[in-house]
């Protein structure tokens, strides 16, 4: 059972007096069957709450400093037009009361809490979207993590990892961005993708006719125990993803690409000790994590490690793709860049910032290159 939690909002041009103007709405509450509560706010306006039969709860508060705010909190099967009336009864009334002193009035959507299915998910920089979600087609809990993959009227089905929106089947301007924005050639080159369990860049690669794509889908390391992908991300993605990958996961070989399950980093360290190197290499591994305390955060020094062997597997005049995070992130954008000019081999690179749909949010990619 979820519960529905509607917000009303009065922005004044002066403080009020609460006793004048909650008294002309506890007519409108009382028709409800509401029964209020006052609490001693300690000089900080006026609060109080209203209780009804049918469990509906009310919190109305006038803010000493010209604020009044309305929440109504009721379960998902009350009665919206009920509910609606209410709502714009207190409006209509406080638009009387506080006539020539209101300088804005905000009613949102009323947020559904608790619901089956989450349509609440937050941006890199900590905002809170809400998607159009009115399923999940696919859910498991794999050895490593969580996996769902939600459809979105607007997006298509949606992969979400551990709580991480990852992709949508609209996301196309991601799996462009990450394998150059279409300014590369792939054909008979050697590429080296890190994750990419939802198959859309190995399924634009193959269309180039590369040489071999050899995709690593799976990470773990002792400096990052909670970040994976697995078997379980390409089932579901070769099902419930086929606009992004179309058939591409149904084989784990073809005649130009293996996907190898398997933990990436020693694989990484045993292509450098033979010496072999790729024209590119696509980390898709991860974002730059948003912590900017690299010494507390486990993820910035796998980061670190992939990249160093990244780039000594990148061949002379190869190319290396990677994602950032929001634009927002700055300081977590400079500190990924500083590291660039820390490697054992140094590099030269430039950033892309890309509107990528379903994240609702401006993204960074990065390319790099030997000097």
């Amino acid at each position: 059972m979820a519960v529905r939690h509607y917000t009303l909002d009065f922005n004044l041009s002066t403080a009020v007096d609460p006793a004048s103007t909650v008294s002309g709405l506890l007519s409108i509450f009382h028709e409800q069957e509401l029964t209020e509560t006052i609490h001693d706010t300690g000089g900080h306006g006026y609060l109080a709450t209203f209780v009804g039969k049918n469990g509906r709860f009310v919190v109305l508060r006038v803010h000493s400093h010209g604020l009044v705010t309305v929440d109504l909190q009721c379960y998902e099967e009350d009665d919206i037009a009920q509910l609606d009336n209410l709502l714009n009864a207190l409006e209509n009334k406080l638009k009387v009361l506080l006539n020539g002193n209101i300088t804005r009035i905000k009613k949102l959507p009323a947020l559904l809490r608790g619901a089956k299915v989450d349509r609440y998910w937050p941006t890199a920089d900590g905002r809170l979207i809400e998607y159009d979600i009115d399923k999940v087609v696919y859910e498991e809990d794999s050895e490593y993590q969580n996996i769902k993959i939600l459809h979105s009227q607007q997006y298509g089905n949606i992969l979400v990892l551990d709580g991480d929106v990852n992709l949508a089947e609209s996301d196309s301007a991601y799996t462009r961005a990450i394998t150059g924005s279409g300014k590369e050639n792939y054909a008979g080159k050697e590429v080296l993708i890190l994750g990419g369990g939802d198959g859309g860049i190995l399924a634009e690669l193959v269309k180039q006719k590369p040489k071999m794509i050899t995709m690593v889908e799976i990470s773990f390391t002792e400096l990052l125990l909670d970040f994976y992908i697995d078997q379980k991300v390409i089932d579901g993605c070769k099902k419930y993803m086929r606009k992004t990958c179309g058939d591409i996961l149904d084989n784990l070989k073809g005649d130009c690409y293996q996907i190898l399950i398997q933990d990436c980093v020693p694989l990484l360290k045993k292509y450098v000790q033979e010496g072999r190197t790729f024209d590119y290499v696509i980390n898709d591994l991860t974002a730059i994590p948003i912590s900017t305390s690299p010494e507390e955060d486990s993820t910035w020094e796998f980061l670190r490690l992939i990249l160093d062997l990244s780039i000594k597997v990148l061949h002379p005049s190869g190319k290396y793709f990677t994602q950032g995070n929001s634009a927002n992130l700055t300081e977590a954008l400079n500190l990924f860049e500083e590291r660039l000019g820390r490697l054992s081999c140094p590099v030269d690179f430039h950033k892309e910032v890309v509107c990528v749909p379903s994240y609702l949010e401006q993204w960074v990619f990065y390319t790099a290159w030997k000097k």
